[in-house]
């Protein structure tokens, strides 16, 4: 663009993003600016350290790197993040969009608005569904089914909660993964297919060879944005488990919760949310390197 047009235009883009970025900088920049100064304090809800809290440097984060508990946290929120999130949604949400890009398929209407209902459902109401089908009486939709084949009732959440919520959000998670994934197929050159049939080559090897790769930017920037968005996870996994039996589903943002409003220690629970994003962080640029990768 000619500079003298930039700045004829200068106001309008100003006037265009100007509630945006006024947005941003209000409700993201400045709480995270906040949030990094809090995690250098021992500020705390109640006690001496609400009224006068005091400048404790990278204390809390010493404290929390070597904190069992913390570190469980971040353990149990990686393998939730990795099972739920990086493989299941991802597989789950590719054999959906592969499926309904095949002509041959039958009841497409159907079928895609059974894998798009779990994502207009509101998070309180999956949960409330879901706390019912894993119910340990022998009323709950899991225990009938098994009751069919003579098993005795099951205390799902108590016996596998891990397990339990891994499939609840893979379950919550997979319309979003397809509706990405589906769009992405649909800019595969049909050419490209036909010529890798033509030459002989298998689905699974037009898949890995041809589609795999052109669809490769869509692929990253959907596991980025799942990955974020499954760190986060609170409320579905706390009206589940509240993060127990014995701390078995403790993901870092109940991890930060417990802390920040139960125990009241803003301090500690700030810098525990400062780790984790820098631990997203770092993923991120990791995803958008592999994005960029010859294949």
């Amino acid at each position: 663009m000619p500079k003298r047009r930039r700045q004829r235009n200068g106001p309008l883009i100003a006037l265009l993003l100007g509630p945006s970025v006024i947005l941003i900088t209000l409700f993201i920049v400045l709480p995270a600016f906040y949030s990094i100064y809090l995690s250098l304090t021992n500020t705390q809800l109640t006690g001496f350290a609400a009224r006068d809290p005091q400048f404790v440097g990278l204390d809390n984060f010493t404290y929390l790197l070597s904190n069992a508990d913390f570190l469980g946290s971040l353990g149990q929120t990686a393998t939730f993040t990795l099972f739920s999130a990086i493989i299941g949604q991802t597989v789950l949400g590719m054999v959906a969009a592969i499926l309904l890009s095949r002509p041959w398929l039958r009841g497409k209407g159907l079928f895609g608005a059974a894998v798009l209902m779990p994502m207009i459902v509101p998070e309180v109401v999956a949960s409330l569904a879901w706390a019912s089908v894993l119910s340990n009486n022998s009323e709950g939709t899991l225990n009938r089914l098994t009751g069919l084949f003579g098993a005795d009732p099951t205390d799902w959440l108590q016996v596998v909660p891990l397990t339990s919520i891994i499939i609840v959000n893979i379950w919550r998670g997979v319309a979003f993964a397809m509706i990405m994934f589906q769009a992405a197929l649909e800019d595969v050159p049909a050419e490209l297919i036909e010529a890798a049939r033509i030459d002989g080559a298998s689905a699974v090897q037009v898949f890995r060879h041809v589609t795999l790769p052109l669809i490769r930017g869509p692929v990253f920037l959907y596991l980025l944005l799942t990955t974020i968005s499954t760190v986060g996870v609170f409320g579905l996994v706390y009206f589940l488990t509240q993060g127990g039996p014995g701390g078995q589903t403790r993901i870092a943002a109940i991890y930060i919760y417990e802390r920040a409003l139960q125990f009241s220690q803003i301090g500690i629970g700030s810098a525990a949310s400062i780790i984790l994003l820098v631990i997203v962080l770092v993923l991120g640029i990791v995803y958008v390197r592999l994005a960029k990768v010859e294949v």
